[in-house]
């Protein structure tokens, strides 16, 4: 398998062009389920080391919301959204017209409820954006929703499914609009088999 870190410009561009059109079709998306205009920045695609991934999120020990799936297909791997609880609440607040929902309530089923239906559209449009560019089919399974530290969940995350990961995809975007008190930074990681790469560049014919 080639060195994914040493990639060169043409790969990394079909990477971005795919992160791009994931992002896109991603923001549409929840500008439907929101009912609000969304605007996006141009998101930050690269290839990064698994060991790279938990400092990117703030370090094991930084609480997030976090969505996650797995998925199947023509190859098979795993997708997750990161976002601070805080920001995940505004989505939340928004989504169901209630300023008092929050994550942080463990008990907050309508609150859990209503953020894993926004991380399993995110991480659905990903999903179809790189499906459609290779022309292959790829199909998510059930979806789950957890507030813990990163360096958990993605251990946790990765040991249910069996799934070994040596990079990872990863897309930050920046979610933007008048209805949200900030813009929210959200950081989504694709980590494909082992052998993805070497499928997924072989299909674009690099």
């Amino acid at each position: 398998m080639r060195d994914l870190l040493k990639l060169d410009d043409l790969h990394l561009d079909l990477l971005k062009e795919i992160g791009n059109i994931g992002a896109g079709n991603a923001t549409t998306s929840l500008s439907n389920l929101l009912s609000i205009p969304i605007q996006m920045s141009v998101p930050t695609v690269n290839v990064i080391s698994f060991e790279e991934i938990i400092e990117l999120t703030g370090g094991p020990d930084e609480v997030k919301a976090t969505t996650f799936v797995e998925f199947e297909g023509e190859f098979t791997g795993n997708m997750f959204f990161f976002i601070s609880p805080e920001q995940a609440d505004q989505f939340i607040q928004t989504l169901t017209q209630d300023a008092k929902q929050s994550i942080l309530n463990e008990q907050n089923e309508l609150a859990f409820s209503a953020f894993l239906e926004l991380g399993n559209i995110l991480t659905g449009s990903y999903l179809r954006a790189l499906s459609d560019f290779l022309q292959i089919n790829l199909y998510s399974l059930v979806p789950e929703a957890t507030v813990d530290m990163a360096g958990a969940i993605m251990t946790e995350g990765l040991i249910e499914t069996s799934v070994t990961s040596d990079y990872a995809i990863i897309i930050e975007t920046v979610f933007q609009s008048d209805f949200f008190n900030e813009d929210i930074n959200g950081h989504f990681f694709l980590l494909p088999d082992p052998n993805a790469f070497d499928k997924i560049f072989s299909q674009l014919g690099v």
